[in-house]
């Protein structure tokens, strides 16, 4: 049955299907397990989608407006959930939020596992899970007011970390997989007494992904490439995509029975990437979660590397059929739990393709969107997932209300006039998001650094500013102001305050 719920002078309508009344909790109000359906009485209003992983498609858009979606089938079952897609509808994951014109905000947000989703249009707004039932949090009010107690109300229950990685030098956008020993040797040492507290070595090192040990390229080992980071003062970090094998890797052809099966006993497709659908393992199979401790094990404790960034690791909760009987985020939890528990608590982790609530307390930062990219936008994609900088930019300011829960990170920033096709405005934007973010990463190589790109990128790094937030978009950085709107280009937004 129906009951009244009033949020502060706003009356919504509510079918609880859990049944107990709201009860009043910090910032908002707690409702019970099950699905929750919502007249909200907001209309047209703006809606607030919430990505299933950290590269999903993150933003404000209007109800009378096509949903926020990647349209490519292989994009989108590698940087979202394809079993809840809806083309016609507006969805979320975790978390949905509705603005009326007035400003306010009607937020309704899961509390627990497993895959919860949600759905508005102009009458409703709806939460549910795929499987078990989570408490939820609603609130209205302030923007920032609300999406801040559904922050605290996820550290409560889920945890947090409080973890900083400092400045981080990576070698990604500048090789790409085109890394070698020799090549980053080089780097290591121009790279000894600049301001940097982290060298990561990103994809490029493995034989091939699923199989986790070094390839020709790096002749000395993986635990001589940690030691020369370690003698320059840094701090050895290592990309690993821990949860997914290639089809044809070592591991997928001498050791199948690891992987994630769908119901006819095929190996399940979790994303593509490499020219390929890359499969994954199943987290719950006791010699899968062996397989996945001696590599863990491996890479940070015989390596030396107590920074990794666990790339792909949303493939964790792909759709399956799992040798135990869970949902697929506790699945994907168990695996991180693994992970954090060989790693050590003082290793840094940052997830990358992460679904948010399955992640909290234990990895320490999440890519807070897609891969950035020395280019703003490109003509022949529309892809709001796709490598570029103006996404990385429009998803990490829509993922802000995530830093009291662990660090947001933007992905790097560029110096370089060498393979840089930015405008000085569009590296500023990067530059900026990521001193609001706390997290600064670079991967300009110092000899790529003509002199006063050098001296830049020191400068950068060795101050902090102090932030202040004025609006959705409106940040002071010490006592200069930045409007990230017109990088965000939010024309359907002019009926709604966003300041």
């Amino acid at each position: 049955m129906a009951q009244l719920i009033d949020l502060g002078g706003h009356t919504v309508a509510a079918e609880l299907e859990g049944g107990a009344p709201p009860r009043p909790v910090d910032g908002g109000l707690l409702l019970p397990p099950g699905r929750v359906a919502l007249l909200h009485g907001l209309g047209d209003a703006q809606f607030y989608r919430h990505g299933h992983n950290s590269w999903s498609p993150c933003g404000w858009s209007p109800l009378s407006n096509a949903p926020l979606r990647i349209e490519g089938a292989e994009r989108r079952l590698t940087a979202d959930d394809t079993v809840w897609d809806d083309p016609a509808r507006h969805h979320s994951s975790a978390v949905a939020a509705l603005q009326g014109a007035d400003g306010r905000v009607l937020l309704l947000g899961a509390l627990g596992l497993d895959i919860p989703r949600l759905a508005a249009d102009r009458d409703t707004l709806a939460g549910w899970c795929e499987r078990g039932d989570a408490a939820w949090f609603l609130a209205y009010g302030d923007e920032e007011e609300v999406f801040a107690a559904y922050a605290r109300q996820l550290a409560a229950r889920l945890g947090h970390s409080d973890k900083r990685a400092g400045n981080v030098w990576c070698s990604w956008y500048a090789y790409y997989e085109n890394i070698t020993e020799a090549q980053l040797t080089k780097d290591i040492a121009a790279l000894r007494g600049l301001p940097f507290d982290v060298v990561q070595v990103d994809d490029g090192w493995e034989r091939m992904v699923g199989d986790w040990q070094p390839n020709a390229k790096f002749p000395s080992g993986m635990r001589a490439l940690a030691d020369r980071i370690t003698d320059a003062g840094l701090r050895p970090g290592l990309w690993i995509a821990p949860f997914i094998v290639l089809p044809a890797s070592r591991t997928a052809l001498d050791r199948p029975e690891l992987l994630l099966r769908d119901g006819r006993g095929e190996p399940v497709v979790a994303g593509h990437n490499w020219g390929t659908g890359y499969w994954t393992l199943d987290l719950t199979l006791p010699a899968a979660q062996d397989h996945l401790r001696e590599t863990i094990r491996r890479v940070a404790h015989e390596w030396g590397f107590t920074y990794l960034k666990l790339d792909f690791i949303g493939a964790g909760a792909a759709p399956g059929v799992r040798s135990a009987d869970v949902g697929r985020e506790e699945a994907y939890r168990l695996g991180l739990r693994i992970i954090r528990e060989e790693a050590g608590k003082d290793a840094y982790l940052l997830g990358s393709g992460a679904p948010l609530l399955p992640s909290l307390g234990l990895i320490d930062g999440i890519r807070s969107g897609p891969d950035v990219a020395p280019l703003w936008e490109h003509y022949a994609t529309k892809d709001p997932s796709d490598a570029l900088a103006r996404n990385a930019v429009v998803n990490t300011l829509h993922r802000l209300w995530q830093a009291p829960l662990l660090e947001v990170d933007p992905d790097v920033v560029y110096f370089r006039s060498r393979l840089n096709l930015l405008t000085e405005q569009q590296q500023g934007w990067l530059r900026d998001l990521a001193d609001i973010c706390g997290f600064r990463a670079v991967s300009d190589p110092p000899g790529w650094l003509h002199p006063d790109e050098l001296q830049a990128m020191t400068g950068y790094l060795a101050h902090r500013p102090e932030i202040r937030r004025l609006g959705r978009y409106r940040f002071a950085l010490d006592e200069r102001e930045v409007d990230f709107a017109p990088a965000v280009t939010p024309e359907a937004e002019q009926r709604y305050p966003i300041a």
